[in-house]
């Protein structure tokens, strides 16, 4: 396909080059009608901009920029409107008598609204900068709600400022690599632009740290000479055993990008030389069936690492990514991260949301991609401020994930750490503002429970039920913080005070013996120490209510006070621990409690009862005087499963896995996660030993003895100790 003719008095120095390379990408797919609109948009920017003989801090002609954000946009194959857009993007914005109105009747409605999407908002509105650029944020946001486009030509029109910031004042400079890192590098993660992502976040890095990323790079450099075989010599021994096993596959090698390198050196406190794990192979197959052959392909040729494995095929990431991840020790001991896709997969992978924007297919990342931004709508009509919006925006753009499911199969992505009460909201905030119970699995469970991969969830909603700030404890996601503090805010002070009384009721009948919670005297007591305060009683009822204090502590100082005032014989009762009075109390995560342990329960000021082992180092520790007895029920709920974890030392030998998950498998219990120690975890350290931390889910103490039973059987094995 030819480029059309010129349509305006382009100077040939700068403007008719670049011109150039944008119809050259664009001929390849677009048609000849797209070409001559692409044309018009392309001299009507020109004249916009050279109208106001506007150039870049280069000196190059303005309208260099927007051609180059339109040719990285016909790189990555988007539709003729995105490309319009893109080559005007800037002019509502910056040129004088340049509207959306009419741009409007020269394009029509749909490229000028993706147009003043990305447009900012006028400063002058603004007394405060920050206000500015929130504000505008949440312009962007919204119009990409409408229409997605708008955040592609906003990433494409970052990029190539990114790539030419060192015509920018050093101080600008920072500022907008500081913004690409937090901002833009990860929405472009979560539209699924992955090697966009990367880009951006080598960018920023090199201007943000200069020296580190120039050090860096002279590791890197270093690295490569003693390795330099490295990369052949995998995608060679590859390829040999795939074709082998019939297999047609394409084969990419690549390392790590600097910016992940730093990253990772600043998280672990790591220097470069314990950075391993430079090299990442991507292996590209026809179908989902042979991702996973040939992951067990390349298992048989190099040792995989224990707990590496991650199957995003069947749980795709927030982006709509999916691939097998796995890690292998290659050539001179280096591990090796492997991913291994389709090619659909791999399309989605490099491109995103893009791969199908044009398509009417529901990929993933077209899935993945809507549900966050109409996640965006629900939170717009809940906060009125535009600076809370964007950090909440920000926050959420970094997530480390969850796939939890729906009783009718579909997947939610949560933050790593997510709550039953975390994804109540992640369905809708009514259903967050309702929820009273849940079924975990179909194993009914507390509200602060913390969620696993691939946990189906159902929730039960009551319309008498009411969020408290006390849930913000129990929650990890933005949205259902915002959730929570919207309803409180809203919550009737008499409302407050009603839930207030009863939730302190409730605390209190798990504490005192019911004659002297009987007593007026003791109400008495404590409104008078009220009254000192210059507090009533219903001033407590209203903390309580609206989540300001824990209603434990509230009921422990009523405690102290029948102490004193009946005498020292006064007792607090013995606390039950079942699923009636979930909520008053928690299970220690440090020595993980389970049926028949000997137990006993912690006040602490922000978590309310925490239940203990007796023998737990964290409640040998604490004051006496916070301890209190605690009993299991005589009838436990046979459904219910626990977290214990166990430590294993054994005699390092072929299947060694295998047999021990058979073993605990036949006295009836699971494995939710199991790591290899590292030696400076091992206990032993002994050569040609291995050790093991397993977390399994038990029913009880007489679960958890058969399983250590049954794993003693193995021969090779020295230890089994619970942690």
């Amino acid at each position: 396909m030819q480029a059309p003719t010129p349509t305006a008095q382009y100077d040939s120095e700068y403007t008719l080059p670049v011109r150039k390379l944008l119809f050259q990408a664009a001929c390849k797919y677009l048609p000849e009608t797209d070409l001559a609109l692409l044309e018009r948009a392309c001299a009507y920017a020109f004249t916009a901009h050279d109208s106001i003989k506007q150039t870049r801090g280069s000196g190059e002609p303005y309208i260099t920029h927007p051609i180059a954000v339109a040719t990285q946009l016909a790189n990555w194959r988007v539709d003729v409107e995105t490309l319009c857009a893109a080559l005007m993007h800037d002019v509502i914005e910056d040129v004088p008598n340049y509207t959306k109105a009419s741009m409007t009747t020269e394009f029509g409605e749909t490229i000028a609204n993706i147009v003043d999407g990305v447009s900012k908002l006028d400063k002058l509105d603004f007394t405060d900068a920050g206000d500015h650029k929130a504000a505008s944020f949440r312009k962007l946001i919204m119009a990409a709600v409408k229409d997605v486009r708008v955040i592609l030509v906003k990433i494409s029109d970052r990029l190539h400022n990114m790539k030419t910031l060192d015509g920018v004042k050093p101080h600008k400079r920072k500022r907008t690599a500081l913004e690409t890192l937090e901002l833009y590098a990860p929405i472009a993660n979560r539209l699924g632009l992955n090697s966009v992502s990367r880009e951006l976040q080598d960018l920023s890095f090199q201007h943000t740290h200069p020296l580190r990323y120039a050090t860096l790079q002279k590791a890197m450099t270093q690295f490569r000479k003693k390795h330099v075989d490295v990369i052949s010599t995998v995608m060679r021994t590859f390829q040999t055993h795939l074709v082998e096993a019939n297999i047609e596959a394409q084969i990419l090698g690549r390392e790590r990008n600097l910016y992940n390198i730093h990253a990772k050196m600043q998280s672990r406190k790591f220097h470069f030389d314990e950075i391993k794990d430079i090299y990442n192979f991507t292996v590209i197959v026809n179908s989902t069936i042979a991702c996973y052959t040939a992951m067990g392909i390349l298992h048989s040729i190099y040792q995989p690492s224990l707990g590496k494995i991650r199957d995003y095929i069947a749980n795709p990431k927030a982006n709509g990514y999916q691939s097998l991840h796995t890690e292998l020790i290659g050539p001179h001991g280096l591990p090796i991260k492997v991913q291994i896709r389709s090619r659909d997969m791999h399309a989605v992978s490099r491109f995103g949301i893009m791969a199908h924007l044009t398509r009417s297919d529901d990929n993933q990342s077209r899935i993945r991609t809507n549900e966050w931004l109409h996640s965006l709508l629900d939170l717009e009509h809940h906060i009125a401020n535009d600076k809370e919006f964007f950090e909440y925006v920000k926050n959420d753009l970094f997530f480390n994930e969850v796939y939890v499911r729906t009783p009718k199969g579909k997947v939610i992505t949560l933050p790593r750490g997510a709550t039953v009460i975390d994804f109540a909201y992640a369905i809708h905030t009514d259903v967050g503002n309702r929820c009273m119970a849940a079924r975990v699995n179909n194993v009914p469970v507390p509200l602060s429970t913390v969620l696993r991969n691939n946990d189906l969830i159902e929730v039960i909603t009551s319309s008498n039920a009411k969020p408290n700030l006390a849930w913000l404890n129990m929650v990890v996601s933005s949205r259902a913080r915002n959730g929570i503090r919207s309803y409180v805010k809203n919550v009737g002070q008499a409302e407050a005070q009603q839930l207030g009384q009863k939730l302190l009721q409730k605390a209190l009948t798990g504490l005192l013996p019911e004659n002297v919670l009987s007593s007026n005297d003791l109400l008495e007591k404590y409104t008078a120490q009220l009254r000192e305060n210059g507090k009533q009683i219903e001033d407590v009822y209203f903390e309580v209510g609206s989540g300001q204090t824990q209603p434990v502590a509230v009921a422990m100082n009523i405690a102290a006070l029948a102490g004193k005032h009946f005498g020292s014989e006064i007792k607090l009762s013995t606390i039950n621990v079942n699923s009636d009075n979930v909520g008053l109390v928690s299970f220690g995560k440090c020595c993980n409690p389970i049926p028949n342990d000997n137990i006993r329960a912690l006040f602490t000021r922000n978590n309310g009862l925490i239940i203990h082992r007796e023998n737990c180092q964290n409640l040998l520790k604490s004051d006496a005087e916070q301890q209190l007895d605690a009993d299991w029920d005589a009838f436990m709920q046979p459904e219910k499963w626990y977290d214990v974890k166990i430590h294993i030392a054994s005699q390092d030998t072929h299947g060694l896995l295998a047999a021990m998950s058979s073993a605990i498998s036949h006295a009836g219990g699971n494995i939710a996660a199991v790591e290899t120690l590292s030696k400076s975890q091992s206990t032993t350290g002994t050569e040609g030993f291995i050790e093991f931390a397993f977390l399994l889910n038990v029913r009880d103490t007489a679960q958890l003895n058969a399983i250590v039973h049954e794993l003693q059987k193995i021969p090779q094995i020295r230890d089994v100790k619970r942690i």
